[in-house]
């Protein structure tokens, strides 16, 4: 099989399963990102590629589970990790290729620190799609349907400590010059949300 044709069935794939639908765009963003932070880098596009889309497929819905508590316990990355091996195969990734994946789904989260370059790449990519005003969609988009985020004033804290806390944590001063003006945008909504709400936000 063809790298054209494994990565039609991971698009495709994911567009079906990537539930709520509002999920499946991160899944782009996130390749396209971390493409540009690879620019110059000696990487494989081919492991990027299937880490980027594949790395979230425990947060879906139909993956996770259903029951509240189960899920506040819940680790996607098992999950994730067995479920793209397999499928990956199947489709006709390059079997010597998918330690690599592994590794750098197994590390794309902030508090992770990734031992191979694509997943540097995928976890500052990550990071960056926390920030700024896609950071405040994806956060938003939560409020109601997340049982952490069940008002406006829940997600708040999460908006603010990614404004402070998530730009250092980028390996990649190619990352860290793309999450300024994140971090400016991020800061200015939060700053308005203050002015306009005050502590009436609910």
């Amino acid at each position: 099989m063809t790298a054209s044709s494994w990565r039609e069935s991971v698009i495709a794939f994911i567009r079906a399963e990537a539930l709520p639908v509002d999920k499946y765009g991160h899944q782009p963003r996130l390749y396209a990102i971390a493409r540009r932070l690879g620019e110059g880098l000696e990487h494989d596009d081919d492991v990027l590629f299937a880490a980027a889309w594949m790395h979230d497929l425990g947060v879906f819905a139909g993956h996770r589970p259903r029951d509240p508590e189960e899920l506040a316990r819940w680790d996607h990355i098992p999950y994730t990790l067995a479920l793209t091996r397999e499928l990956l195969t199947q489709w006709g990734f390059p079997t010597t290729k998918l330690d690599r994946v592994h590794e750098a789904i197994r590390t794309h989260q902030p508090q992770d620190e990734p031992r191979v370059i694509e997943g540097i790449l995928l976890r500052d990519a990550d990071i960056l799609e926390q920030l700024g005003a896609v950071g405040v969609l994806r956060a938003v988009a939560k409020i109601g349907r997340d049982t952490r985020y069940p008002t406006f004033s829940a997600v708040l804290p999460v908006l603010l400590r990614a404004a402070d806390q998530l730009p250092g944590k980028l390996h990649l001063t190619s990352a860290q010059q793309l999450a300024k003006p994140r971090v400016d945008a991020l800061r200015a909504f939060l700053s308005a949300v203050e002015n306009e709400a005050g502590d009436l936000l609910f």
